[in-house]
């Protein structure tokens, strides 16, 4: 079947819609309902979900963390897998946007430029604690930086999760947006409402939980906290 080029039927179009003084909202109208009448259905982009690992896996993965006993190494890696920030937000976390009595961690200018306020388990207040006074006492204003006082990067994490993954034997690719897909999905089955999760995850509101996106996060913190309670890294 040979059609007419886009270019010359738009003109035949413009010629009948002339008369209409149409503006963008009526031609829009127009359209739907042209494809209404001829049946036409919009295409779908398809979702794809999210490759998430297993606790199996993150077991594995940390057991690798734990033996080469780099303390800074072991709090910057829970401190990724018990709050699901992104890594990019993880290297800008300031010292004095820890709260280590309420258990949380406030991020500035996330995605999408937002502040939010993440928590963190209980259980990791007094390793966070201690990781704290050391970077104090070394000067440092960030959360994580290098002995040079040099906060580390987006790519020097990622690689360090690559070194640890390799270590533990993982054939497949293990991003660290795939650690923070687990630990939601995590909370998830655990029975967390995605209308406690969403605050603190730094997502999009979605338009069904629009109503709660004003949420306080003392709403969360005791459920985030029992279910941490059984979560595989401890």
């Amino acid at each position: 079947m040979t059609r007419t080029p886009p270019q010359k039927k738009a003109k035949e179009l413009a010629k009948l819609l002339r008369t209409e003084r149409p503006d963008y909202p009526y031609l829009k109208s127009v359209f739907r309902a042209l494809r209404a009448e001829m049946e036409i259905e919009v295409p779908r982009k398809e979702i794809r979900l999210p490759e998430v690992p297993t606790e199996e896996e993150i077991r594995r993965f940390y057991q690798a963390v734990w033996n080469c006993r780099n303390f800074g190494d072991m709090v910057l890696i829970k401190t990724l897998f018990y709050t699901g920030v992104r890594v990019s937000e993880l290297v800008a976390i300031r010292i004095t946007e820890v709260d280590v009595e309420r258990c949380q961690i406030r991020i500035t200018q996330g995605k999408g430029n937002k502040d939010r306020e993440v928590p963190f388990p209980h259980t990791f207040r007094e390793l966070l604690a201690l990781h704290i006074e050391q970077m104090k006492a070394r000067g440092a204003m960030y959360l994580f930086e290098s002995v040079r006082k040099h906060r580390y990067t987006d790519r020097g994490v990622r690689k360090m999760l690559t070194r640890y993954a390799q270590a533990a034997g993982m054939t497949r690719s293990m991003s660290p947006h795939k650690w923070r897909h687990f630990l939601f999905t995590w909370l998830k089955k655990e029975g967390i409402d995605d209308a406690l999760i969403q605050p603190y995850s730094g997502h999009s509101t979605r338009q069904s939980l629009e109503i709660y996106s004003r949420l306080s996060l003392a709403d969360a913190q005791p459920s985030y906290n029992q279910a941490m309670e059984h979560f595989p890294i401890q």
